[in-house]
């Protein structure tokens, strides 16, 4: 019973530790309203990027180039934003250039039988190139108008915007991945191709919807990070890739199976962020942050193990 507990529950109970230690450490600055909110602004793109990364680990794919797209995402967004183009199709142009680099990797995979860790690392070299032809290699500010900007800071009951848009996101795709067909679908393939191909499931239109679902919320992404700062750096999707498959991986240990889910993620991703918050809180060195973040995605895996009773 201990065991099957710990399997379960284990995660979770990891993140109410690591709040409670935080809270306790430095209680005036961390246990806050403001700090929360804080928290969930910040986290709001990786939230999203591990939501896409998701959908690909779902059907055992890996997608490298999630952090290419979301520096393009946000340097299309910016660009276009200079050019008076209104910011909604800012936005949706984003989202759009996701979909295409997500729908051709997908093709690529499904239909040549090419390894997604090649195709996507060679469609992240070719992204960088197309980003370094649009800006020349320089961070995009001059000219963004101040309503690009406010997606990224308007606040709405003094929840950020931006934390709405994450949360919704994850509210529809949790329904797409438990309570529609498509989405229990993509969790055939991931459980046994072959069986899946049995029960006629297309798995060459599911494995594009998933590296396109991956994209375009990787361009949607970079585009909010991109108004929130008010300019759109070429390396700003460098540090998204490893925390949002990490965020996805913790993830996995609270799922009773084990496979990625969207509840999991998202709890992933709280905890990448609280430890973020509260170790910068507590003025910790960036190379113990990281020690202490690498440390605590092992620690999980142990424990889920521990729960299977292995």
């Amino acid at each position: 019973m201990r065991g099957k507990a710990l399997k379960n529950y284990g995660t979770v109970a990891a993140l109410v530790v690591i709040i409670g230690i935080f809270g306790l450490l430095r209680p005036a600055s961390f246990f806050t309203l403001k700090n929360f909110l804080n928290i969930t602004r910040q986290v709001a793109p990786l939230a999203i990027v591990a939501l896409g990364a998701t959908f690909v680990m779902t059907v055992n794919e890996f997608d490298l180039s999630i952090g290419n797209i979301v520096s393009l995402g946000g340097v299309v967004a910016a660009l276009l934003s200079i050019r008076g183009v209104p910011v909604p199709i800012c936005f949706l142009a984003a989202v759009a250039v996701g979909i295409v680099v997500g729908g051709v990797n997908g093709v690529i995979v499904a239909k040549f039988g090419i390894l997604s860790f090649i195709t996507t690392l060679g469609m992240g070299t070719v992204l960088d190139g197309v980003i370094y032809g649009l800006t020349g290699g320089t961070t995009v500010f001059n000219g963004i108008p101040k309503s690009f900007t406010i997606p990224g800071i308007l606040k709405i009951a003094d929840i950020p915007f931006i934390t709405i848009v994450a949360v919704v996101l994850y509210l529809v795709f949790h329904i797409f991945m438990n309570h529609m067909a498509a989405g229990r679908k993509l969790y055939a393939i991931g459980g046994s191709e072959e069986a899946a191909k049995v029960a006629g499931i297309r798995i060459f239109r599911y494995r594009v919807v998933a590296f396109t679902l991956c994209a375009a919320l990787a361009g949607l992404a970079g585009s909010l990070v991109a108004s929130r700062v008010g300019s759109a750096n070429t390396t700003a999707g460098q540090g998204y890739f490893l925390q949002a498959y990490a965020a996805v991986f913790i993830g996995c240990t609270v799922s009773k199976s084990g496979v990625p889910c969207v509840v999991g993620t998202l709890v992933g991703t709280i905890i990448l962020a609280v430890l973020a918050n509260g170790l910068t809180i507590l003025q910790m060195p960036s190379f113990m942050q990281n020690i202490i973040t690498g440390g605590i995605i092992i620690l999980a895996v142990v424990v889920q193990k521990l729960g299977a009773g292995r």
